[in-house]
Protein backbone atom coordinates (compact mmCIF):
# COMPACT_ATOMS: atom_id res chain seq x y z
CA UNK A 1 0.00 0.00 0.00
CA UNK A 2 1.48 3.39 -0.91
CA UNK A 3 2.24 5.18 2.37
CA UNK A 4 0.28 8.32 1.55
CA UNK A 5 -2.84 6.54 0.35
CA UNK A 6 -5.96 7.55 2.27
CA UNK A 7 -7.17 4.72 4.49
CA UNK A 8 -10.73 3.54 4.17
CA UNK A 9 -12.56 1.96 7.12
CA UNK A 10 -13.84 -0.92 4.99
CA UNK A 11 -10.41 -1.95 3.71
CA UNK A 12 -8.85 -5.13 5.11
CA UNK A 13 -5.18 -4.20 5.06
CA UNK A 14 -2.45 -6.60 6.14
CA UNK A 15 0.54 -4.94 7.78
CA UNK A 16 4.07 -6.12 8.43
CA UNK A 17 6.56 -4.68 10.94
CA UNK A 18 8.04 -1.44 9.65
CA UNK A 19 5.28 -0.75 7.11
CA UNK A 20 4.61 2.97 6.71
CA UNK A 21 0.84 3.14 7.01
CA UNK A 22 -0.11 6.79 6.62
CA UNK A 23 0.75 10.33 7.58
CA UNK A 24 0.34 11.29 11.24
CA UNK A 25 -1.99 14.28 11.19
CA UNK A 26 -4.94 15.72 13.08
CA UNK A 27 -7.13 12.89 11.77
CA UNK A 28 -4.81 9.92 12.32
CA UNK A 29 -3.01 9.16 15.60
CA UNK A 30 -0.69 6.21 16.28
CA UNK A 31 -2.25 3.62 18.58
CA UNK A 32 -1.67 0.03 19.64
CA UNK A 33 0.70 -1.87 17.37
CA UNK A 34 2.01 1.28 15.72
CA UNK A 35 4.40 4.14 16.33
CA UNK A 36 4.95 7.61 14.93
CA UNK A 37 8.22 8.74 13.37
CA UNK A 38 9.04 11.83 11.34
CA UNK A 39 5.40 12.60 10.60
CA UNK A 40 4.31 9.10 9.61
CA UNK A 41 2.66 6.15 11.37
CA UNK A 42 4.42 2.77 11.10
CA UNK A 43 3.36 -0.75 12.05
CA UNK A 44 5.24 -2.63 14.78
CA UNK A 45 3.35 -5.89 14.21
CA UNK A 46 2.32 -8.32 11.52
CA UNK A 47 -1.45 -8.14 11.51
CA UNK A 48 -4.59 -6.39 10.34
CA UNK A 49 -5.02 -2.62 10.26
CA UNK A 50 -7.85 -1.18 12.36
CA UNK A 51 -9.14 2.37 12.63
CA UNK A 52 -10.73 3.25 15.97
CA UNK A 53 -13.15 6.17 15.71
CA UNK A 54 -12.56 8.89 18.32
CA UNK A 55 -15.84 10.82 18.07
CA UNK A 56 -15.20 13.74 15.69
CA UNK A 57 -11.50 13.91 16.40
CA UNK A 58 -10.48 11.40 13.74
CA UNK A 59 -9.06 7.91 14.13
CA UNK A 60 -6.56 5.98 16.20
CA UNK A 61 -4.55 3.78 13.84
CA UNK A 62 -3.99 0.31 15.31
CA UNK A 63 -2.56 -2.99 14.09
CA UNK A 64 -3.95 -6.16 15.67
CA UNK A 65 -2.01 -9.41 15.35
CA UNK A 66 -3.87 -12.69 15.04
CA UNK A 67 -2.51 -14.06 18.33
CA UNK A 68 -2.93 -11.00 20.55
CA UNK A 69 -5.31 -10.74 23.49
CA UNK A 70 -8.89 -9.93 22.50
CA UNK A 71 -10.09 -8.52 25.83
CA UNK A 72 -9.88 -4.75 26.28
CA UNK A 73 -11.02 -2.51 29.15
CA UNK A 74 -14.50 -1.05 28.77
CA UNK A 75 -16.21 1.58 30.92
CA UNK A 76 -17.43 0.04 34.17
CA UNK A 77 -14.79 -2.72 34.33
CA UNK A 78 -12.88 -3.24 37.57
CA UNK A 79 -9.20 -3.52 36.74
CA UNK A 80 -5.98 -4.23 38.61
CA UNK A 81 -3.23 -1.77 37.77
CA UNK A 82 0.31 -0.94 38.85
CA UNK A 83 1.19 2.69 39.53
CA UNK A 84 4.24 3.62 37.44
CA UNK A 85 4.73 7.37 37.94
CA UNK A 86 2.91 10.19 39.70
CA UNK A 87 2.80 13.96 39.59
CA UNK A 88 0.65 16.63 41.23
CA UNK A 89 -2.27 16.01 38.85
CA UNK A 90 -2.36 12.28 38.16
CA UNK A 91 -0.87 8.82 38.41
CA UNK A 92 0.18 6.94 35.29
CA UNK A 93 -0.65 3.24 35.60
CA UNK A 94 -0.30 -0.05 33.76
CA UNK A 95 -3.52 -2.06 33.66
CA UNK A 96 -2.48 -5.68 34.30
CA UNK A 97 -5.83 -7.45 34.81
CA UNK A 98 -9.44 -6.91 33.75
CA UNK A 99 -11.58 -8.58 36.37
CA UNK A 100 -10.00 -12.02 36.82
CA UNK A 101 -8.36 -12.00 33.37
CA UNK A 102 -4.60 -11.47 33.35
CA UNK A 103 -3.49 -9.51 30.31
CA UNK A 104 -0.56 -10.63 28.17
CA UNK A 105 0.18 -6.95 27.46
CA UNK A 106 -0.71 -4.09 29.82
CA UNK A 107 -2.80 -1.08 28.87
CA UNK A 108 -2.03 2.49 29.87
CA UNK A 109 -4.30 3.97 32.50
CA UNK A 110 -4.55 7.43 34.04
CA UNK A 111 -5.84 8.04 37.56
CA UNK A 112 -6.53 11.75 37.85
CA UNK A 113 -6.42 13.61 41.15
CA UNK A 114 -10.15 14.38 41.01
CA UNK A 115 -11.02 10.69 40.49
CA UNK A 116 -9.15 9.32 43.51
CA UNK A 117 -11.86 9.99 46.11
CA UNK A 118 -15.58 10.65 45.98
CA UNK A 119 -15.52 13.41 48.63
CA UNK A 120 -13.34 16.44 49.39
CA UNK A 121 -11.75 16.16 45.95
CA UNK A 122 -10.10 19.56 46.30
CA UNK A 123 -8.10 18.27 49.29
CA UNK A 124 -6.76 15.14 47.57
CA UNK A 125 -3.00 14.88 47.09
CA UNK A 126 -1.79 12.24 44.64
CA UNK A 127 1.35 11.46 46.68
CA UNK A 128 -0.76 10.76 49.78
CA UNK A 129 -3.09 8.48 47.83
CA UNK A 130 -0.93 6.29 45.59
CA UNK A 131 2.79 5.90 44.95
CA UNK A 132 4.90 4.24 42.25
CA UNK A 133 4.91 0.46 42.67
CA UNK A 134 1.49 0.32 44.34
CA UNK A 135 -1.09 -2.15 43.04
CA UNK A 136 -4.57 -0.66 42.86
CA UNK A 137 -8.10 -1.72 42.08
CA UNK A 138 -9.86 0.85 39.91
CA UNK A 139 -12.94 1.31 37.75
CA UNK A 140 -12.64 2.22 34.08
CA UNK A 141 -14.35 5.50 33.18
CA UNK A 142 -15.67 6.45 29.73
CA UNK A 143 -12.78 7.00 27.32
CA UNK A 144 -11.95 10.63 26.60
CA UNK A 145 -8.23 10.46 25.88
CA UNK A 146 -6.47 8.75 23.00
CA UNK A 147 -4.30 5.71 23.80
CA UNK A 148 -5.13 5.56 27.51
CA UNK A 149 -7.95 4.57 29.86
CA UNK A 150 -9.18 6.90 32.57
CA UNK A 151 -9.48 5.22 35.97
CA UNK A 152 -11.29 5.97 39.21
CA UNK A 153 -10.78 4.77 42.78
CA UNK A 154 -13.66 6.88 44.15
CA UNK A 155 -15.44 3.91 45.77
CA UNK A 156 -14.83 2.27 49.15
CA UNK A 157 -13.84 -1.04 47.56
CA UNK A 158 -11.32 0.60 45.23
CA UNK A 159 -7.84 1.95 45.88
CA UNK A 160 -4.47 0.56 46.95
CA UNK A 161 -4.45 -3.17 47.72
CA UNK A 162 -0.69 -3.83 47.73
CA UNK A 163 2.05 -1.41 48.74
CA UNK A 164 5.66 -1.78 49.87
CA UNK A 165 7.98 0.37 51.92
CA UNK A 166 11.13 1.83 50.38
CA UNK A 167 12.93 -1.24 51.75
CA UNK A 168 10.55 -3.56 49.92
CA UNK A 169 8.55 -4.71 52.95
CA UNK A 170 4.83 -5.36 52.21
CA UNK A 171 2.66 -2.93 54.15
CA UNK A 172 -0.63 -3.70 55.87
CA UNK A 173 -3.74 -1.48 55.79
CA UNK A 174 -4.74 0.00 59.14
CA UNK A 175 -7.45 2.44 58.00
CA UNK A 176 -9.06 3.77 54.85
CA UNK A 177 -6.23 6.28 54.38
CA UNK A 178 -3.14 4.67 55.93
CA UNK A 179 -0.90 1.61 55.60
CA UNK A 180 1.84 0.55 58.00
CA UNK A 181 5.14 -1.29 57.85
CA UNK A 182 4.85 -4.38 60.14
CA UNK A 183 8.56 -4.17 61.00
CA UNK A 184 9.22 -0.51 61.67
CA UNK A 185 5.59 0.52 62.32
CA UNK A 186 6.12 3.53 60.06
CA UNK A 187 2.81 4.71 58.61
CA UNK A 188 2.25 6.00 55.08
CA UNK A 189 -0.80 7.66 53.59
CA UNK A 190 -2.73 5.85 50.87
CA UNK A 191 -6.25 5.70 49.44
CA UNK A 192 -6.79 2.16 50.72
CA UNK A 193 -9.27 -0.25 49.16
CA UNK A 194 -11.86 -1.57 51.61
CA UNK A 195 -10.39 -4.51 53.49
CA UNK A 196 -11.99 -7.90 52.77
CA UNK A 197 -13.37 -9.42 56.01
CA UNK A 198 -11.34 -12.36 57.29
CA UNK A 199 -14.37 -14.68 57.35
CA UNK A 200 -14.69 -14.47 53.56
CA UNK A 201 -12.82 -17.32 51.92
CA UNK A 202 -10.31 -16.31 49.24
CA UNK A 203 -9.12 -18.98 46.82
Amino acid sequence: MPPDTQIKETEDIICVPGLRICAADNKHVAGKGTYERQGYIYSTLAGILHLVQQKEEGFVVEVHSSNEQSVVPVPGNIVTAKVMTINLRMAICQIRCIGDTVLSQPYRGILRREDIRATEKDKVEVYNSVRPGDIILARVLPVNEVQSYQLSTAENELGVVIAHTSAGVPMVPISWDQMQCPKTYVKENRKVAKIVPEDIAVD
